[in-house]
């Protein structure tokens, strides 16, 4: 009789380095590995949603994914060079409403990139009327200017355009746009209306590495592009860039919720190596493409657009992802724009659904406010949960975040940075998936609470 090869083994022998799609063959081999794990342990499945894909990487966060999981996920590219290189894809995802510096953003990410071949991007374009639409290159139609970077890497952007009166706000545009991921190695995230440095995409994928931590997601507000960017060549101006490290409850009701307020911006202290938050943030998202298959935008949350940077970032931390600001900026965003339409001009279209998606946003993540109602929306409460890799009342005790009584305790950003990078990363696992939260004991309380 042979000897029964490992399921280790079976997911090497079958593994594949493009995220599986929904009715294509190549989803086969992760729901064969997901099915096989099942067969030969003593769990079942039980109510998860069949989703082959996250069954492997993880089993929605039941446990934390093994490196060759993990390094499952990724695509690679010639370089254009033609010296033989295999450059690690980046997938790039816009969120756009009625935003007319959309086609400016596109066109500064493809053409401010060392190596385009490795860039796609995905827009979700919300527009009406006379708007223009992103999928308009900024210098023109492609038949009048083919030489725009928009025009000769047209098939590496992918336009999904939404009537913008259907619009339910920014979580359900970035869920669509995340749904066009597909098996790039890195996933980013930036808003509509942003600048990028030459040669950006090198630099981040360079920052990424040096965190040695494949759970590692570079996140942070983007500083403006006043004074940080000149905007003619891509050059970077200035060093400084913003952590993440200031949250407080906001709101009343069943709208309360922790809200994360204007960063501290300055130069880095903490060199070679980018800088560890507690926070995650919408702005400005890079990491590996797992991370948007493990932690999908909800597509449940309706008009909601403060809480979503709290909501994805425990789902996140839950799983076993930990949060940076990179060293140096990439990108830069303009601020201070007037007679921009925002999505809440349709919310009169919408009335209560604001509350419903907030009830459920706070449900998921165990920071019910205690005078809000019951009735939140419970579908697919598995597939956009919170996982079991870490408990989230470790990061509350940790970062001095009191869900009980509504509050947080006031200068985190004195400990974030330095302090905590010293007390935190001699944590960092062995083979690089993560921190290990459990044996971090550390618990920040407020000293200085007669200073501003």
């Amino acid at each position: 009789m042979g000897v029964e090869e490992s399921v280790g083994e079976m997911a090497m022998r079958l593994r594949i380095n493009q995220l599986p799609v929904e009715g294509s063959g190549l989803g086969v081999p992760y729901r064969t590995i997901a099915d096989e794990r099942e067969r030969r342990s003593s769990g079942v499945a039980g109510d998860l949603p069949r989703d082959g894909v996250r069954r492997y990487l993880g089993n929605f966060g039941s446990r934390l994914m093994t490196p060759a999981e993990a390094k499952s996920i990724g695509s690679r590219v010639p370089s254009s060079s033609g010296n033989g290189e295999l450059l690690e894809t980046i997938f790039v995802a816009i969120a756009s409403y009625r935003d007319w510096q959309c086609s400016q953003t596109v066109e500064s990410a493809l053409s401010r990139a060392t190596h385009p071949e490795r860039v796609r991007v995905a827009v979700v374009d919300q527009v009406q009327g006379k708007d223009k639409p992103c999928s308009l290159p900024p210098g023109g139609p492609c038949d009048e200017n083919p030489d725009q970077a928009t025009c000769k890497y047209q098939s590496q952007i992918d336009y999904f355009t939404v009537d913008a009166r259907l619009s339910l706000g920014p979580v359900f545009a970035r869920h669509l746009g995340h749904r066009m991921y597909r098996g790039e190695a890195f996933a980013m995230q930036s808003d509509a209306h942003v600048a990028f440095v030459a040669g950006w995409d090198d630099e981040i994928v360079e920052q990424w590495h040096s965190a040695k931590n494949e759970m590692a997601i570079l996140s942070t507000y983007l500083s403006g592009t006043d004074d940080h960017i000149d905007l003619e060549t891509g050059k970077r101006t200035s060093k400084s860039r913003p952590i993440m490290c200031v949250s407080d409850f906001e709101g009343s009701g069943g709208f309360k919720h922790l809200r994360h307020g204007q960063q501290p911006e300055g130069v880095p202290f903490i060199h070679d190596t980018p800088t560890l938050n507690p926070f995650w943030a919408a702005g400005f998202s890079f990491g590996r493409g797992h991370f948007v298959v493990n932690i999908p935008y909800d597509q449940h949350l309706p008009w909601i657009f403060q809480g979503e940077e709290i909501s994805i970032g425990l789902r996140g931390f839950s799983y076993g992802y930990d949060f940076y600001s990179p060293e140096r900026s990439v990108c830069y965003h303009f601020y201070g724009r007037k007679g921009v339409p925002m999505f809440w001009d349709n919310a009169s279209l919408y009335r209560g659904s604001g509350e419903y998606g907030m009830n459920r946003l706070n449900a998921i993540i165990h920071m019910s406010n205690p005078s809000a109602g019951g009735d939140w929306i419970r579908t697919d409460e598995v597939k956009y949960g919170i996982g079991k890799v870490r408990d989230l009342q470790r990061f509350f005790d940790i970062f001095g975040i009191h869900v009980k009584e509504q509050r947080t305790e006031k200068h985190l950003c004195r400990f974030v940075g330095q302090p905590m990078q010293k007390e935190f990363i001699p944590f960092l696992r062995d083979n690089e998936m993560g921190l290990d939260y459990d044996k971090i004991t550390y618990r920040f309380v407020d000293k200085w609470k007669d200073k501003k």
